[in-house]
């Protein structure tokens, strides 16, 4: 048995939906806390999304909540071709991934890859990198892999 991620700490649950504005406002309704600002994924030109292999101008909205000791987040994509527009068109509103911050995360997509959970999409945002991770087949969930810059 070998952690292949370095980790067993979940990092984020992600939440694909169809109006981040409702969703964020029934998650801050229901827990009682303020509702956080939806933001904008960057464009090609800084975030470099490569989606099945090809570039992308896929972008997203974000939302996050802050839960303890993980992260909740919310994420509406737009029509441009990514993980997050397959989901909601193939499984419609739901819980898409898993994240876990990784050390060296082309290491570890290249040794998930090696044991057949393909890279699915893969960019850059402030202060670090992300990779999603095909682990449907064996863990019905997608993995997500975040790298942040070391300050």
């Amino acid at each position: 048995m070998k952690n292949l991620l370095g980790t067993n700490v979940i990092a984020q649950v992600a939440i694909i939906v169809e109006d981040i504005e409702k969703t964020s406002k029934a998650y801050a309704d229901f827990f009682g806390v303020e509702k956080p600002e939806a933001v904008w994924t960057d464009g090609y030109d800084k975030a470099q999304t490569v989606y099945k292999g090809e570039p992308s101008q896929a972008r997203a909205q974000l939302a996050f909540f802050d839960m303890g000791s993980l992260q909740l987040e919310l994420i509406q994509p737009d029509e441009f071709p990514s993980t997050w527009r397959d989901f909601l068109e193939e499984h419609g509103e739901g819980v898409q991934h898993l994240a876990f911050v990784v050390d060296g995360l082309n290491e570890k997509v290249s040794e998930m890859e090696s044991e057949g959970m393909p890279l699915i999409q893969k960019g850059e945002y402030d202060g670090g990198r992300y990779a999603y991770m095909d682990t449907v087949k064996d863990l019905k969930v997608v993995l997500e892999l975040l790298e942040n810059d070391k300050s």
